[in-house]
């Protein structure tokens, strides 16, 4: 950091100026006197007496003259001193911000060779004021030597290194621009098998929407031979694409072994689904969904036969569909699965609504 001064200057010339302006009254003072003490002689003097006042009023003229001349030039030196003082407050307020600008610039250099600069500035500066014997003197002038020599190789090494630098980074960007390129290129093919994909996908989703047009147009027929087979039985109820059957028919509380009544009600399910099993085309690709759903009651610490409600729900589905397949249901259109509480018809806390939570959906679908 580069810091520059300058030194206040004294300025001598209000003060002559002053000084003269004191000088022209004090003259102008004296010669007053003068005058009156003269005039005053030559009036009274009868020898002379008119001659006396014809020239005493030609001085008084002249000397009017030059008094009036004087008071002139009083009031130009006055007039000067005034326009003076008012160019030097101008120049120490443009001195003064010159020099507050001029301390305020701070020219930044790299750390390191500022650090070797000033080391450098103070062995001169305890070599210039302080009276040492002529060797150390001379070490010193050594010492400050050297350190120029280590700061100039320095700057030489910072040169070299940026050098070196600026070509490892026009290796990186061609590295860079290199990979953009296979990227871009990369980009153009995947853009491709996109396409690609896309096509396949949509055949696919149109062949699948057809499957699963087939497979609804035994959705109906299925559902009216299942309130066939179950009668009125209100244990077991329609919702939209499924029937749901309470869990608390096939199940005790707590567990996934099936009831009695629960058993019964499964086998008249199964013969159902063994006639449309004879009924769908084989090329219709169908299944029975069977979800299981708890309530959100949790389960009792320490059992060992299940850890949770998502548990417990997929236990029962799978007893349902070991039962359908016992009963003659081929097993693979069957697939369970289980919800535990993620998925409540009633979002209450009363009974009737844990009750209606916990139950097994069967619905027929495409796989």
């Amino acid at each position: 950091m580069l810091n520059i001064r300058f030194r206040d200057k004294t300025n001598a010339w209000p003060g002559f100026v002053d000084l003269f302006s004191n000088l022209v009254i004090i003259l102008i003072f004296l010669l007053i006197v003068f005058v009156f003490l003269w005039t005053t002689t030559s009036v009274f003097n009868k020898r002379t007496g008119m001659k006396t006042v014809t020239e005493l009023k030609q001085i008084n003229a002249e000397q009017l003259t030059q008094i009036q001349q004087m008071m002139a030039n009083e009031q130009e030196a006055k007039r000067l001193l005034i326009q003076a003082r008012s160019e030097l407050e101008n120049l120490e307020t443009s001195n003064a911000e010159l020099y507050d600008e001029l301390n305020q610039m701070d020219l930044s250099v790299e750390d390191l060779v500022t650090a070797y600069e000033a080391k450098v500035n103070d062995l001169t500066t305890e070599l210039n004021q302080a009276k040492l014997d002529k060797e150390r003197a001379t070490q010193l002038e050594q010492e400050r030597r050297a350190l120029q020599q280590e700061m100039q190789e320095m700057s030489a090494r910072i040169a070299e290194q940026n050098a070196t630098d600026r070509a490892q980074w026009d290796a990186e960007m061609a590295k860079l621009q290199s990979a953009l390129d296979a990227a871009e290129e990369k980009s153009r093919n995947q853009e491709v098998q996109y396409v690609e994909m896309s096509t396949r996908l949509n055949k696919a989703l149109a062949d699948k929407v057809a499957e699963l047009n087939s497979v609804q147009a035994y959705q109906s027929d299925f559902y009216k031979s299942v309130k066939t087979a179950l009668g009125n039985r209100t244990t077991v109820q329609p919702d939209g694409d499924r029937f749901i059957v309470s869990s608390d028919i096939l199940f005790p509380s707590g567990s996934y072994t099936l009831s009695p009544e629960g058993k019964n009600q499964l086998r008249l399910l199964a013969n159902v689904i063994k006639d449309f099993e004879a009924k769908i085309p084989s090329d219709v690709n169908w299944i029975i969904r069977v979800d299981g759903h708890t309530d959100k009651t949790p389960v009792v610490p320490g059992t060992r036969a299940y850890r949770n409600n998502t548990e417990l729900s997929l236990r029962r589905a799978t007893a349902v569909v070991d039962a359908l397949a016992a009963a003659g249901v081929s097993r693979r259109r069957l697939v369970p699965s289980g919800f535990g509480d993620m998925h409540p018809v009633e979002l209450g806390s009363s009974a009737e609504a844990l009750q209606k939570n916990r139950r097994i959906e069967l619905q027929l679908t495409n796989r």
